[in-house]
């Protein structure tokens, strides 16, 4: 009792001395909430929630959650290919493509890929399949809609204190 009450006196006036005490390292990370809206969805709804599931189930400091003030909203176009209007941070438009779709490219890649736009990763168009952020580059084939541990990282490292901090991205594919 005595050592946490000295603990806690120490916390409290070192500060003010200018000396601060480091977050362990074993401490959680703060975990940022970005809030998306798929009401503009009407043939890929179980693909959005695929897609939010293949970064919610690997991140470590960014959930995605369906609802509340949507800073991430999704549409589907016809035509022009799929992009992301996004700012890096956490914030943008996706627009997923149903002619892309019908030419063999898996929604549920487009839709991870799109997301990985909007926590802050760029296109890689030369990487392999097992990138998402290599998009279309590998072909129709490609199905794989798990981004790598690389990228996933990245984004962890982006969001480990709150909103990234990276180059603003704008107009993305």
């Amino acid at each position: 009792m005595l050592r946490r009450l000295a603990l806690g006196l120490a916390a409290t006036l070192l500060p003010l001395a200018g000396i601060g005490f480091a977050a362990p390292a074993d401490a959680a990370p703060t975990v940022v909430t970005l809030h998306y809206s798929a009401s503009g969805i009407t043939h890929y709804s179980a693909q959005v929630v695929q897609a939010v599931k293949n970064w919610d189930t690997r991140l470590k400091n960014v959930q995605l959650v369906s609802g509340g003030t949507a800073t991430i909203r999704l549409h589907e176009i016809n035509g022009g290919g799929s992009y992301t209007n996004t700012d890096g941070h956490g914030h943008g438009d996706i627009y997923i493509d149903r002619q892309q779709v019908a030419q063999g490219f898996d929604p549920t890649r487009i839709l991870t890929h799109e997301f990985g736009h909007n926590l802050g990763l760029p296109d890689d168009y030369t990487g392999p399949c097992s990138e998402v952020m290599s998009g279309h580059g590998p072909g129709t084939a490609c199905k794989n809609a798990i981004p790598s541990a690389a990228e996933v990282a990245t984004v962890d490292a982006n969001f480990r204190n709150g909103f990234a901090a990276v180059a603003e991205l704008h107009s993305v594919h």
